[in-house]
């Protein structure tokens, strides 16, 4: 089933490309020939995944999104305060190829204008036997989690016409920020701006950034907390040069552009952004990389004052209720029944915030979901803040499983989706607790894949599980001691101290068990219906009824009771035990059920 965020994906990338703004870079001759219909979108989450459409995989040079890796390398060489005597952390206002340097000082306004990565480049040290170039180049592919290189063509094009950059860096010089020869710094700096990139790298590398330096899908770590937290300071304020105002109001992420048509935007904890696109605007961005991160930020709810949190994922566990049912007792066939389809039903419980991170991460389990599940329960009751893009996408991923014939179940006792679904065209069954959904769900595949005999509206009492291993026989005799009972809608049928009151076979109908809980309200234990017995788990207790009986409609019994029992034992004692023998046998089956319901509750 595709998630609703490849379809979203897909839509503004097609809506986006027929935006015909803007030219391609063609200062420097060997970038001019590009296509400018290029266009590629790439998302990758902190825990690794990525979303592409379009064109991610072409390669292009980097450019000027090179400045914040390189002024990070730098800050890990030399500190913070080394760096800082050489270059600034304001935002300039000027275009990225201004001069922009401190009057009397030199020092240029930040790492992000050319003056700035010049300068940054300067401070890298060459180490380990590996020269300056060779250690950028290797952050570069540490970001991205690839071996780069280098377009040959672009850098020697670079070097016969980046006269501007030539001259900024001997004007460096001449206030000793560049402290010798520029010309080995000039070269290195159009190296790393013709490192040859995909969006699907730039979105790893950004990323990178987001995951607090920590590359998702290697695992390495690749800047230190502080230096992204510094790099991404001035890539807020500084990195969309003198348009970077207005970036972090419409889009309110930490960016960077480069004349190569690419840009990046990073979520911190969240998710990094890439986009591919070779016209570029009167600021030298990229014209679609600029709206497609606008309508991403406005759409997905990417805006730092909205999606501040750290975006770890919202599933907290997910399995089938196999091995967590809901603890009401079944016959034979329908636990057959369960037992074989039992897969067919999955649980997925969600925990903290539903931002930006948290959806995707639900949407990417519900979306990659067997083809043989066939009802999903969406446990909300540890949510806390639903976003509204939470809402949209889960209404769109509702939509898909409907269309491929699958139910969607939630237990939101808060009602945090009720309003989303408000208007479906059909009910989505919703319940406060984990039982009750899990409850819901066995009937209906047992409704699916069963027959009339595996939820009986109404028995005999020779068809209840509990006797199964008597004779026929032996079963009369004891019918014929057993006294009829009858309860309506909610009358108490055992109470909580009784004495052991004798076995009570429901013949139709359906009861309910609970017992008080911690806060003063009441627990729901287990639904008993048609076949299934009761009472008899007081002998375990000292002969008392620990939990409260009521009936859930009208109810129909057939009772045991205990002076009948006590008759038998003495009348017709080979009876008594296979009496016990058979209601034993039924109690084994019944702890199976209580330990493994138990084991659910201990988690919740």
């Amino acid at each position: 089933m595709e998630s609703p965020i490849e379809s979203y994906l897909k839509k503004i990338h097609q809506e986006i490309a027929e935006l015909k703004d803007g030219k391609p870079y063609s200062t420097i001759p060997a970038m001019a020939n590009v296509d400018p219909d290029n266009f590629g979108i790439c998302l990758t989450t902190v825990d690794g995944y990525t979303y592409e459409i379009g064109d991610t995989r072409q390669e292009f040079t980097i450019q000027s999104i090179s400045k914040p890796f390189t002024y990070g390398l730098a800050l890990a060489d030399l500190g913070m305060e080394a760096v800082d005597a050489k270059v600034d952390v304001e935002p300039s206002g000027d275009s990225f190829n201004e001069i922009s340097l401190a009057p009397g000082t030199g020092r240029p306004a930040n790492a992000m204008i050319n003056a700035g990565a010049l300068t940054a480049t300067s401070l890298v040290r060459s180490a380990g036997g590996n020269t300056r170039f060779k250690r950028i180049l290797n952050t570069y592919s540490a970001f991205a989690g690839r071996q780069l290189s280098v377009d040959e063509e672009i850098f020697e094009s670079e070097l016969d016409h980046g006269h501007r950059n030539r001259a900024l860096a001997y004007l460096l010089r001449s206030f000793n920020i560049l402290e010798s020869d520029p010309a080995p710094v000039i070269s290195d700096y159009f190296r790393q701006c013709s490192v040859q990139v995909t969006c699907l790298d730039l979105s790893v590398m950004a990323a990178t950034l987001a995951n607090s330096g920590r590359n998702p899908l290697t695992g390495k770590e690749v800047l230190g907390i502080g230096e992204v937290e510094r790099v991404l300071s001035v890539m807020a304020t500084s990195g969309m040069y003198d348009d970077a105002g207005s970036w972090l109001s419409n889009v309110g992420m930490p960016a960077k552009s480069g004349v190569g048509g690419g840009t990046i935007a990073v979520l911190p904890g969240q998710v990094g952004l890439a986009v591919y696109s070779p016209p570029l605007d009167a600021h030298g961005s990229s014209v679609r990389g600029v709206a497609t991160a606008e309508r991403l930020s406005n759409d997905m709810e990417l805006h730092f004052v909205r999606a501040a949190r750290t975006g770890r994922s919202a599933i907290r566990s997910t399995y089938d209720i196999t091995g967590a049912p809901s603890g009401i007792r079944r016959n034979d066939e329908a636990m057959d029944i369960l037992r074989e389809h039992g897969h067919r039903a999955r649980v997925i419980e969600l925990n903290g915030d539903l931002l930006f991170a948290g959806t995707e991460s639900m949407v990417r389990e519900l979306s990659s979901l067997g083809e043989d599940v066939a009802l999903v329960i969406l446990d909300l009751r540890r949510v806390d803040e639903v976003a509204g893009v939470s809402l949209r996408l889960l209404a769109e991923v509702r939509e898909n499983l409907v269309a491929a014939g699958r139910e969607l179940v939630l237990i939101d006792a808060d009602g945090n989706l009720a309003e989303t679904f408000r208007d479906v065209d059909r009910e989505v069954p919703t319940f406060d607790t984990r039982t009750a959904a899990v409850e819901w769900c066995e009937n209906e595949l047992i409704g699916r894949y069963g027959d009339e005999l595996c939820l009986p509206a109404e028995v005999e009492v020779a068809d209840c599980p509990a006797l199964s291993p008597l004779s026929a026989e032996d079963v009369d005799a004891l019918a014929e001691r057993m006294e009829d009972r009858t309860y309506a809608d909610r009358d108490v049928i055992r109470r909580v101290g009784q004495r052991f009151g004798g076995v009570f076979f429901i013949l139709s109908g359906r009861i309910e068990t609970s017992v008080p809980g911690p806060t003063g309200g009441r627990v729901k234990l287990t639904t008993l219906s048609a076949g299934m017995t009761f009472g008899e788990l007081a002998l375990g207790s000292s002969d008392r009824q620990e939990t409260t009986v009521k009936a859930v409609g009208k109810v129909r019994l057939k009772v045991l009771t205990a002076d009948a029992i006590t008759s038998i034992e003495e009348e017709d004692p080979r009876l008594g035990v296979e009496l016990w023998k058979a209601l034993t046998r039924d109690a084994y089956t019944r702890v199976d059920l209580y330990l493994r319901e138990t084991a659910v509750r201990i988690r919740d």
